[in-house]
């Protein structure tokens, strides 16, 4: 399945989604209608009794429209509500939820270490954002994906999985993560939790008044001769609990009947991303053999239940409202010639991975170019872009190890400079830095006014390291890095983002790189302001965007006039519309709002634009790196996430 297709599905899963809710809202209705309806005529009864005959009676249009009217209203205001609370801090809110803590990217833990350099490879080769990687403090195997967009991502592991799975059974279980990322299925699991919060909180309200209604049953039983108080106290507790289960019927129903298939294509994503049946089929194995199983004891787990890598609950009475199929199923559908027992060695023993970015080897492929490819000039032929948007949604072995490969080109300095707090900065500032020596002089007396002393130290440590960095090795940098920055406080990424415009605007113009570098962080960081609203946007509406994105493109890769126009006739020809070539050189600063503008196009017309980008890079036969870097950005900006493209062997 292609990205496109994939995030289209994801969509009419969400119409399914709204379906399921006004079923259950409808249902949901009708049991708190009856069950209001018996326990306002057993108190209206002197005789305490209730027969069909009078619980007919007390259903009065009124009671219902009332009901009615109540059940739309909570269940409206509490998915409103939570939606506005995940929206606020995207998967960051369910990791702390279930009691998850960040681990930090300079953790000096090996097994930490391994997850974070797993998670690393996975993103580089998917081309996503590294996400955030928290850990929650639970005996069973398991993991999950959280957030809305690639921007605010994040990665949960269990500390059972990092304890008791080796590599290549952790690559397995985020490469099936990363599957939900890139299909849509976690921005529609936080809708999910959204439109259900609503639904549960009818559940948990009924609990909560149950609890207060037994203690005061046993106050009215101690001070009320009349046992009717108590027997009404009673009843109305049991009512609630009714209710309170419905809600938890119907949201676990849902969660059900949206989750279950899903499960299954991440699986086959993760086998397709590693190209190795026993990684993932090895971790589900040992999910069967650990008595922990799966299971997640954090309090708000059921609230989240459906993110999870393996059935995170208890099953109750039925398998209908399992949120994951069988693991038997799953196990066979990877791993057909499985024997069927539960025999998986528990113990992980530390495999020597302790990579300075992200070592170890990829099973099932070997033709990947060496640390010393990127140690001259890469050569990318006039098709890897192409290739590269075939493989968004579903990056091979290829590009896992090419993002390995790439990782352990860099400089060890530059990579832990890149976990580090304050260096992370300082990386991103000598990023910035020109290469020619007397606007280096001017952009570095700026930086010594504006940055915090031990930022300005750290650039200068680092300057030299980064200055010599190829140019293919800027954006894994980048990329590395971004975890690291997402932790600077709002004032620090303020001040942060106020250094980096003194540094571009040193010498009174903005560079390529420069807007390059800028736009992705700010974009990734939530520093700017983003053409807010739904991707409607039809590409012939966008046309003037569309022209400068093109013809900026163009000249990324040579300034003679012929060129750019056989670049642009070239580009043309994915297009519905022709585009005007202009002789003068486009107003780069313009192209931030364009590409903004540009990412509310509908999915369906993104390939088209796409296309044209890579038609554009790829018509004089090789790909250099400036235009292949600023092709996978504004591809990230677009929210199409574009693996690496492919380096050839000498």
């Amino acid at each position: 399945m292609d990205f496109f297709t994939a995030q289209d599905n994801a969509r009419r899963k969400t119409g399914q989604l709204v379906v399921l809710l006004v079923a259950a809202v409808i249902a949901l209705i009708a049991v708190t209608t009856v069950v209001v309806a018996i326990v306002v005529r057993f108190m209206g009864d002197d005789r305490g009794s209730v027969t069909a005959n009078n619980l007919l009676a007390a259903l009065s249009p009124e009671l219902v429209a009332v009901v009615a009217l109540g059940v739309v209203a909570l269940v409206g205001l509490g998915g409103l509500f939570k939606r506005s609370q995940l929206r606020r801090g995207g998967g960051k809110v369910v990791a702390e939820a279930l009691g998850g803590r960040e681990i930090s990217p300079s953790t000096e833990n090996a097994n930490e270490r391994r997850i974070l350099n797993v998670v690393e490879e996975m993103a580089i080769a998917s081309g996503t954002p590294v996400p955030p990687v928290y850990l929650l403090q639970e005996a069973g195997i398991n993991a999950f994906a959280a957030g809305y967009d690639t921007s605010d991502a994040v990665i949960g592991i269990t500390q059972g999985a990092i304890d008791h799975l080796n590599r290549e059974e952790l690559q397995g279980v985020v490469a099936h993560e990363f599957s939900h990322i890139l299909h849509g299925d976690m921005r529609l699991n936080m809708r999910l939790i959204s439109v259900l919060h609503g639904v549960l909180l009818i559940g948990l309200l009924g609990y909560i008044l149950l609890r207060s209604t037994a203690t005061r049953g046993r106050a009215v039983r101690r001070n009320n001769s009349n046992g009717k108080g108590a027997v009404v106290v009673l009843a109305l507790g049991v009512a609630l609990a009714v209710i309170g289960y419905a809600g938890t019927f119907f949201g676990n129903w849902i969660k059900a009947a949206v989750s279950r298939q899903r499960e299954y294509l991440a699986d086959a994503s993760a086998v397709q991303y590693t190209r190795n049946p026993n990684g993932i089929g090895q971790a589900l194995i040992k999910i069967g053999s650990l008595t922990q199983g799966a299971r997640i004891e954090a309090s708000q787990a059921s609230e989240y239940s459906h993110l999870f890598f393996g059935q995170g609950m208890k099953l109750g009475f039925t398998r209908l409202l399992a949120t994951h199929p069988p693991i038997r199923q799953r196990i066979k559908r990877v791993m057909p010639s499985w024997n069927g027992e539960f025999n998986a060695p528990l113990s992980a023993p530390f495999d020597g991975d302790m990579e300075k970015a992200g070592g170890g080897s990829v099973v099932g492929f070997a033709d990947t170019p060496s640390a010393h490819a990127y140690s001259s000039a890469a050569t990318m032929n006039g098709t890897s872009a192409r290739m590269a948007i075939a493989s968004m949604g579903q990056p091979g072995p290829r590009h896992l190890a090419q993002a390995r490969t790439m990782l352990n080109a860099l400089p060890t300095r530059l990579v832990d400079a890149a976990h580090d707090p304050y260096a992370v900065r300082a990386l991103m500032y000598a990023l910035l830095l020109s290469q020619n020596i007397e606007v280096r002089k001017q952009q570095l007396a700026s930086l010594q006014q504006t940055a915090l002393p031990d930022v300005y130290r750290e650039v200068m440590n680092h300057a030299g390291d980064v200055l010599m960095l190829r140019d293919q090795l800027r954006l894994p940098l980048m990329e590395l890095a971004l975890p690291a920055l997402k932790n600077l406080s709002v004032g620090q990424a303020t001040h942060f983002r106020h250094c980096m415009v003194e540094l571009i605007n040193a010498d009174s113009q903005v560079n390529l790189f420069e807007w390059t570098l800028y736009h992705w962080l700010v974009h990734h960081l939530g520093l700017g302001k983003k053409d807010s609203g739904p991707a409607v946007r039809k590409l012939s509406d966008l046309q003037q965007e569309c022209q400068l994105l093109l013809n900026v493109l163009a000249r990324a890769g040579q300034s003679d006039p012929d060129k750019v126009n056989a670049a642009l006739d070239a580009a043309e020809k994915e297009l519905p519309f022709a585009l005007n070539v202009k002789r003068e050189a486009p107003d780069i600063k313009a192209l931030g709002p364009a590409v903004s503008r540009l990412g509310r196009l509908r999915p369906q017309q993104k390939p088209a634009v796409l296309q044209a980008m890579a038609r554009c890079i790829e018509h004089s036969g090789q790909i250099k790196p400036a235009e292949a870097e600023l092709f996978r950005v504004i591809a990230d900006m677009l929210e199409c996430p574009m693996p690496p493209l492919l380096i050839e062997s000498d």
